[in-house]
């Protein structure tokens, strides 16, 4: 199972590969989509467009997820990047793909373990999770994020997401056959390591049992 990961943005779109095999997950490719900024708003649309629809083509993924973007404070600014953000959508839906989107929370969650962390942490836990990713900028390892968070809580068998309330009803089963274990493990590694460095034992926290109705 092949996803792409899509970190818009009408400047820099970033973009990233990873195939899930069994209970493991590889890097495959990513890049950035930089459509000049000279040109009229209607042909960087258009250039955005088509470098997406290269890197579609060319990697032939299965599944695709998109990160949300949040409201801006400068009306204009929003509305140009909901443009871009329209445009990505689209064109993945034009190739017959599953679409998905996340917001920066949940990607931050199923990459660093909390939704607090810093695009340099994110950017970390990337590079470690997938040996050979070297994202030259931060877009890069944010579209690598999101194909994570997309591995972690896809549905499997594989199943349409075409809407954003969907997209956020999808989680596995068990963790144990989720592609992205390994992620699991190695955030209990760090966060382990930690602890040893500071001196004191470092635990993560374990999820509450359920109780049982009489």
């Amino acid at each position: 199972m092949r996803l792409l990961g899509v970190d818009p943005g009408l400047r820099y779109t970033g973009w990233g590969v990873v195939e899930c095999v069994g209970n493991r997950m590889f890097y495959r490719a990513s890049g950035i989509i930089t459509p000049d900024v000279k040109l009229p708003m209607g042909q960087r649309l258009w250039r955005l467009h088509e470098g997406l629809w290269d890197v579609i083509t060319q990697q032939n993924p299965h599944e695709v997820a998109v990160e949300e973007t949040f409201v801006n404070t400068n009306p204009a600014t929003s509305l140009r990047l909901g443009q871009a953000r329209g445009v990505i959508l689209m064109t993945p839906a034009r190739a017959g793909l599953v679409v998905a989107e996340y917001s920066a929370l949940r990607i931050k969650q199923a990459v660093v373990g909390t939704g607090r962390a810093s695009k340099e942490q994110v950017a970390q836990m990337v590079t470690r999770l997938l040996p050979g990713a070297s994202p030259r900028r931060s877009d890069e390892a944010d579209a690598l994020a999101v194909a994570i968070c997309h591995a972690h809580h896809r549905q499997a068998p594989v199943q349409a997401v075409t809407s954003r309330a969907s997209a956020k009803q999808v989680m596995l089963p068990s963790q144990r056959h989720s592609p992205v274990a390994p992620a699991a493990a190695m955030l209990a590694r760090l966060v382990a390591e930690v602890g040893r460095d500071s001196g004191k034992a470092t635990t993560l926290p374990s999820r509450p049992r359920r109780r049982k109705c009489r």
